[in-house]
């Protein structure tokens, strides 16, 4: 059974950003000859996340006030005291970046059926930026046959 991996490369936009990105796994997916199998979709940062949901324009803001309220940037966290830290001197303020990407998943696996994905009609596969502005990658491992 052949596996086939790629990366996808996102440069994303500053603060919470949700990037469709269904085309380029179909993209990829096409470029193999794998008819029956799955892809899996692996986000490699740990403030960002994946999600299977509706690519609307209303309800990806609505998403985005959603996590905003679960993890408020204002808020006070540990993560945060970056004085008593060892970090980098760009190291960001980002606790609540984190938090957020907890409440999501770093990874998707999609079905592939007679060499399309088996997404429902609504569905798309959503990159979340938590902590932008950012250089990203996520990994797409498709195997099968």
């Amino acid at each position: 059974m052949p596996i086939i991996n790629k990366l996808i490369e996102i440069e994303t936009e500053p603060k919470i950003n949700i990037y469709n990105i269904t085309p380029q796994i179909k993209d990829f997916l096409a470029s193999t000859s794998i008819k029956n199998g799955q892809v899996l979709v692996f986000s490699r940062h740990t403030t960002t996340a994946l999600a299977i949901n509706e690519n609307e324009v209303r309800l990806l803001e609505d998403i985005k006030l959603f996590l905003q309220k679960l993890a408020p940037e204002s808020d006070c966290y540990l993560h945060n005291d970056l004085h008593l830290r060892d970090v980098p001197e760009d190291e960001p303020i980002n606790a609540h970046s984190h938090l957020m990407a907890m409440m999501l998943t770093t990874s998707e696996i999609i079905p592939v059926v007679d060499g399309k994905l088996a997404l429902g009609t609504w569905q798309s596969v959503l990159f979340f930026e938590l902590d932008g502005p950012r250089k990203r990658t996520v990994s797409v491992q498709i195997s099968g046959e």
